[in-house]
């Protein structure tokens, strides 16, 4: 599809470069918005959006007015702090409707730095190479994958009651 898109594009004047370029930024923000909308309705009422990381993704679920996230990094990304242990992020009543984070104020669960190794976390946590978060979002089998793995960190974790809806944000 790439070599297409390559071939037909060169034809193109920059009157209609610019007026492509224009549509695909009115559509990106549309389904910006739409994945907003999506997770709000997956947040217990009184939690705030967590920030998705760049290079990265949150794979979020919720379960009994609670919300799990669990950061992501793409593939040539590690996280800025050590995560093996903390596989996810809580927001609920429990927390007082904040975010359970290694970060100090505000919404921010993880941050993917470049970094040619991924040490710090655990390797459920990253993404496979060459199938970032917008290429696992895109495939309706890698992303059960990815979900049945968080599914059984939650259950490994102690949290048993069934996911009620989940959610992949990317970066």
């Amino acid at each position: 599809m790439k070599n297409c898109f390559e071939t037909i594009s060169i034809t193109w004047t920059a009157y209609q470069n610019a007026n492509i370029f224009n549509q695909l930024q009115t559509l990106t923000d549309i389904i910006q918005k739409q994945q907003n909308e999506e997770l709000r309705r997956l947040l217990p009422a009184n939690c705030p959006a967590p920030d998705v990381p760049e290079d990265g993704g949150l794979l979020c679920v919720s379960v009994k007015n609670k919300a799990y996230c669990k950061p992501m990094c793409n593939a040539g990304y590690d996280f800025s702090f050590i995560r093996r242990s903390r596989l996810f992020e809580e927001c609920s009543s429990a927390t007082q409707d904040k975010w359970t984070t290694q970060f100090f104020g505000g919404n921010r669960l993880a941050i993917c730095d470049k970094s040619r190794i991924a040490v710090s976390g655990a390797p459920s946590a990253y993404f496979p190479e060459g199938q970032d978060c917008q290429k696992i979002k895109s495939n309706e089998q890698l992303m059960g994958n990815i979900t049945k793995i968080f599914q059984s960190e939650l259950v490994m974790a102690g949290i048993t009651q069934s996911v009620e809806s989940s959610s992949l944000l990317c970066g």
